[in-house]
């Protein structure tokens, strides 16, 4: 009697150099996923701090707001005048070209990065800053935003400086990983330290790009006079607001 015996084929052990591969695959991927599961939990916390901060500067706007409102009020029952604090915070937009100037206007429009009509940059004031203004008042319209205005442009036209490169601000994210190491995580710790000109206020105004806004809805009055003869450039105060409005 003679037993057929099948021919049964051995599997061959795979080559080392797959093995290898193989281990470092799964060693990549375990790492990848603590990675992820490590951003989660860093975006849940980022996500709860810019919440308590923004709550918390919510009261304050609202706190200053009542003060100065009560202020005003307590003013007009004993017969008096309430003067608004002199502000700290202004926002300032080209709205003439540079031809025909001097170098030295052509300079201090440099040093406030304003280089192209419609751009805008928020300024704190002092002593320099005014002389800078004063120089280049014929080519600029400025005034002193209210807390609405900082919020529209940073929200609206808001894009940050990184390194060189020009970027719509999209998350906290961001914000965290270029001014984390200056306390300023969320948009709303930006909106908190330009509207209040706070100890950042430097590094974060540096870090926004300068802001480009469209032509004013009905155009400008007449870039050769001053604002307060009817025309566009130079001191504004709180009638920044409506201009900035009309070109967001």
């Amino acid at each position: 009697m003679v037993v057929e015996v099948e021919n049964i084929r051995t599997q061959k052990p795979a080559p080392e150099t797959v093995l290898k591969r193989r281990k470092r695959i799964e060693g990549l991927s375990a790492e990848a996923q603590k990675q992820r599961a490590d951003r989660r939990r860093h975006l849940i916390k980022l996500r709860k701090q810019a919440l308590k901060r923004a709550e918390k500067y919510a009261g304050e706007y609202k706190h200053l707001e009542n003060n100065n409102k009560n202020a005003k009020e307590n003013a007009e029952k004993i017969g008096s005048l309430w003067v608004d604090p002199q502000p700290k915070l202004a926002f300032v937009i080209r709205v003439r070209g540079i031809k025909s100037v001097s170098p030295k206007v052509k300079k201090a429009l440099q040093l406030l990065r304003l280089r192209q009509i419609n751009n805008g940059v928020f300024v704190r004031i002092n002593k320099a800053t005014m002389g800078l203004l004063r120089l280049v008042e014929p080519f600029v319209a400025y005034g002193y935003p209210d807390l609405e205005t900082v919020k529209a442009l940073v929200y609206k036209r808001g894009f940050l400086n990184a390194n060189g490169d020009r970027k719509p601000i999209e998350s906290n994210v961001q914000v965290e990983e270029l001014l984390g190491k200056h306390d300023v995580i969320c948009i709303e710790d930006i909106v908190h330290e330009l509207f209040t000109v706070g100890p950042k206020f430097r590094e974060v105004n540096q870090a926004l790009w300068p802001f480009k806004l469209q032509h004013p809805k009905g155009g400008y009055e007449s870039i050769k006079k001053h604002f307060v003869i009817g025309g566009s450039f130079g001191n504004r105060e709180e009638y920044i607001n409506q201009l900035v409005k009309r070109m967001l």
